[in-house]
C-alpha cells in the first residue's frame, strides 16, 4: 500500500484587487484514497497588511497523510480566496486548484485564480454591493467537464510551498 505525505505551507497571495484576504482550502482525492492523519480542509486567518498591501501573508501549515492502492484520483488541492470588507462580509475573489506533485521533494506552486464573470447585472450588483457570482458546485473548480463553458475573470495568484 502506497503512502503520500502532503506537508507544506500556504504562504500567501498577490495580485488581487484589494487586501484583507483569507482563503479556504481542501484536498480532493479519488475513491481509492484514504486519509490516515491530518485535516483535509481548513481556512486561513484574514491578513490585514500594513503599508505594503501588494502581498497577503498567511503562513498557514498544511499536513495530510494519505494511503492508497491506486494512483487513479491523485489528490488535488482546491482554493477559494475571499476579501473581507470593513463590515465583516466575505466577497469571493477567486477559485483555483493544483495537483499535488507526483515527485518527492520541495515544490513551490503558484496557483492562478479566477472567478465567474456573471451577467452585466451581476457585475453591477458586485460593484455596488460586493456580491460576486459564485459556483453552485465546487466540483467545477477541479473537474474540467463543464468548466470550459464558464465566462471568467482572472484574479490574483495563490502561493503554496
Amino acid at each position: 500500500m502506497a503512502e503520500v505525505f502532503c506537508i507544506g505551507t500556504i504562504l500567501g497571495a498577490s495580485g488581487f484587487p484589494k487586501p484583507e484576504l483569507c482563503a479556504k482550502f481542501a484536498f480532493v482525492a479519488g475513491d481509492g484514497w484514504d486519509i490516515i492523519e491530518g485535516e483535509d480542509s481548513g481556512q486561513t486567518q484574514v491578513d490585514v497588511p500594513g503599508e505594503d498591501d501588494r502581498y497577503t501573508v498567511w503562513s498557514h501549515p498544511v499536513d495530510v497523510h494519505y494511503t492508497t492502492k491506486t494512483i487513479a484520483g491523485w489528490p488535488k488541492l482546491i482554493f477559494q480566496v475571499y476579501h473581507q470588507d470593513m463590515f465583516g462580509r466575505n466577497e469571493l475573489y477567486g477559485y483555483g486548484f493544483v495537483h499535488v506533485p507526483t515527485t518527492p521533494g520541495t515544490h513551490h506552486l503558484d496557483v492562478v485564480t479566477w472567478r465567474p464573470a456573471g451577467s452585466f447585472t451581476d457585475q453591477v450588483w458586485a460593484y455596488f454591493l460586493g456580491a460576486t457570482p459564485q459556483l453552485k458546485s465546487l466540483d467545477l473548480i477541479h473537474n474540467p467537464s463543464d468548466r470550459f463553458r464558464l465566462q471568467t475573470v482572472a484574479m490574483g495568484k495563490y502561493i503554496y510551498n
